[in-house]
This record gives C-alpha cells, structure tokens and sequence, in this order.
C-alpha cells in the first residue's frame, strides 16, 4: 500500500509537470461567471514596398463604365479564385510605395493603412464617375509556420489580422512535442530580420505588440528536449533489439 500511495503521488506530480508545458494561457485568474478584460495592443499595418493590393470599382448606375478601372472587367467578386489568381488580378506596390491602376494612373499608398488607400482611389475614380464604390483590399498577408505543427507550411489570411493563436490553429495546432514556451517570430524589417521568443503558457501574451502577426512573418515552434530523448530512446530500442536478434542467431548457429 505504501508503494501504492508513492507511484500515485509521483504520478500526479509528473501529470501536473507535463501540463505545465502544454496549457497555453496560464498565470492568470480567467473566470467562467464573467470575462477577463485584457488590453491589447495591436499595431496597425501599413502598406509596404512588395504588397499586394485588390482594388475593384463598381458602379450601380454605369457598370460598363466602371469595368474600364478594372484589371478583370466583370468579375463580381474579388475572392474568387486561388491566391495565386488574386496576385495576378491584383496590384503590387513597388519599392517607391506606388500602385498604377488603369485610367487613373499613378498613386501613392506608402505608409497608408487600407482605410486611407481606398479613400485616396475613390476621389481619383471620382473624376472620372460618379456613384461609384471602391473597394480596397491586402491580398498578399501571408504566414508561414514551421516546426512542431501539425499542418506546417505557409497560410494566406484573408482579414486584415491574425493573432498567434489564429496562426496556429491555421497550421492544425502544435504537437504534443512542441515547446509552448519558446516559439521563434521571425518579422522582416527596413533594418532586417527581427527575431522573438514568444512563451504561450504566458497569458501576458494577449497584450504583447506581438500578439498580432504582420504579413509575410513566420513562426518556428521548437521541438521539446524530451522529443529528443524519446528519439534517442527509440533508436537505442531498435539497436538493442538489432543486437539482441544478431546474438540469438550467432549462438543458433554456434550450437549446429
């Protein structure tokens, strides 16, 4: 009975270690009677060099008309086809932080958020037609997530934000293997690459500025130590076992 009681309380104690490592969000008093208030902070994205823009006019009155401002006249919906279709029918702003649609020409987006972009190409299409709406939206927020995923690879987005969280779950969430308390943010900047450690079992992640991912940012979620020790643990089983078979047969052999 007393062995009993101490292989129950190592056992415990072992569960309560593991689930440490694989609860995200922890270290906060979150209630199910009423919500957690937590403040955010997330940054708002501006338009950069090498985005990727859909802008589409329509006119309810003069539909022939406003198809003349379009790369695709006709299409009804800027979300049809693949990501790839909608890089090809979209605009890309270049190192100057410019886009050239068709009639109006030249305009300048660098810095502008997208609610600043469509009201600068809704007084250019002005000019030309009136009652016309234009909508303006980033095709190219692109994730990528690598590591101890269970879906990794890159993701589109197709909102103007994405959390961490979204971001993994986009990938199919973390293996069991995946160390929650160092995941690797790698973001592009004018001043080159910025790397992070983000911890998930910290729920003082809600209001980190980088709770919210950027476009073309990538996440590395590193395997556990313990992986590794299964692995290792693994490859001396199958040795073992190898070496073990290998004598059987030599002592057989050896007694005929």
């Amino acid at each position: 009975m007393k062995y009993l009681i101490y292989l129950l309380v190592l056992t415990s104690l072992t569960s309560c270690y593991y689930n440490k490592k694989l609860v995200y969000l922890q270290g906060r008093k979150f209630s199910s009677g009423r919500p957690n208030s937590v403040p955010g902070n997330q940054p708002e994205y501006r338009i950069r060099p090498n985005d990727v823009l859909s802008v589409k006019v329509k006119s309810a009155t003069d539909p022939l008309v406003s198809d003349i401002f379009n790369i695709t006249p006709g299409q009804g919906s800027m979300f049809m086809g693949s990501p790839g279709s909608l890089y090809l029918d979209g605009y890309s702003v270049n190192n100057a932080g410019e886009i050239t649609l068709p009639v109006i020409g030249t305009i300048s987006v660098k810095d502008m958020n997208l609610d600043e972009v469509q009201d600068v190409v809704q007084k250019s299409v002005q000019r030309y037609l009136n009652n016309a709406t234009v909508m303006v939206k980033l095709v190219s927020f692109k994730i990528t997530v690598l590591g101890e995923v269970n879906n990794p690879g890159y993701h589109y987005v197709f909102n103007n934000q994405c959390s961490v969280l979204e971001a993994l779950g986009l990938a199919g969430d973390m293996t069991r293997y995946g160390n929650r308390k160092n995941i690797k943010l790698v973001r592009q900047s004018k001043q080159g690459s910025q790397v992070v450690i983000l911890d998930l079992t910290d729920a003082s992640l809600l209001s980190s500025e980088y709770f919210y991912l950027m476009p073309n940012d990538v996440l590395y979620v590193e395997p556990l130590r313990a992986n590794a020790r299964r692995l290792n643990l693994e490859l001396l089983g199958v040795v073992f076992s190898a070496a073990t078979t290998a004598i059987l047969i030599l002592n057989y052999v050896d007694s005929n």
